[in-house]
């Protein structure tokens, strides 16, 4: 019975790839995981052009807050959301969701499918877009100054660990996102709770901030981002109580896992009326 789950699953994973990375609703996330490479590459090329020195440490400062403001609070948030939201809500708006229901195999295999195309369409675009980024942060420095990074600092494994965080969240995000397309039928509702929640998370008792995607993505980042970052920024990015990685990628996989074991209970009960929408 398991081999033809896993059998199942990986059809499902073939038949949605295409749609995943190709659908004419999701575009848009490739727009959105191209912006921070144009931020990143018009500082190298204006750096470039005047011909003046630059401070590596400052640069390295500001990767790390505009990762973890622009990319982990928008991007790979937004970009999630439009991924996995419409998995089982764009079928429905297609009117096609009946011919899975109709065919012979479980709906928690479905969701499950469904999920890992997904997953590979948002690690694929999100990681290339963050090591795309990191490249372009640094590519108006001299050849020897990388090398000198990587090999004697701590380059790869800044590096690694941007392109973890990367991935983590999109195995968090897309839970959370595909949890909502099979509870809700309008996004924007859903989308701004979730927004709320994770903004608001550093303020939360400690308990419930560990039921969020943000408090494990945080701990995570391989720099602090600095304080000069401004107030506003200051209270978003703020981690009074970071956990360590040997905790953080358990716990984020442990709480993706709850999100996807309340996912699977409601497609099991999933009734398709596409006269209501």
């Amino acid at each position: 019975m398991k081999t033809l789950w896993l059998t199942q699953v990986a059809a499902i994973v073939r038949l949605e790839i295409g749609k995943t990375f190709f659908s004419r609703r999701g575009l848009w996330v490739y727009l959105l995981a191209c912006m921070p490479m144009v931020i990143f590459g018009g500082h190298s090329i204006v750096w470039l052009k005047r011909g003046l020195p630059c401070d590596f440490g400052h640069d390295t400062n500001v990767f790390a807050s505009i990762f973890q403001v622009l990319d982990m609070r928008l991007t790979l948030f937004f970009g999630c959301l439009g991924i996995f939201m419409n998995l089982f809500r764009g079928e429905m708006l297609d009117r096609s969701l009946h011919f899975y229901f109709l065919s012979p195999v479980r709906r928690e295999v479905l969701l499950v499918g469904k999920y890992l195309a997904g997953l590979l369409a948002a690690v694929t675009i999100f990681t290339t877009s963050t090591v795309v980024q990191w490249g372009l942060m640094y590519a108006h420095f001299p050849k020897s100054v990388m090398e000198s990074y990587l090999r004697d600092g701590n380059g790869w494994r800044h590096l690694t660990a941007y392109a973890g965080v990367t991935v983590l969240g999109c195995i968090g995000y897309g839970s959370v996102f595909l949890l909502a397309g099979a509870l809700m039928k309008n996004p924007i509702v859903p989308a701004a709770a979730v927004l709320v929640w994770e903004s608001i998370n550093s303020f939360a008792p400690a308990v419930l901030q560990k039921f969020s995607v943000i408090y494990y993505l945080k701990s995570l980042c391989p720099i602090e981002a600095p304080p000069d970052v401004g107030p506003v920024f200051s209270m978003l990015l703020v981690n009074a109580d970071p956990v360590a990685p040997a905790v953080a990628v358990p716990g984020m996989l442990l709480f993706t896992m709850l999100v996807l074991v309340v996912a699977a209970m409601r497609v099991r009960k999933m009734e398709i009326h596409y006269g209501t929408d």
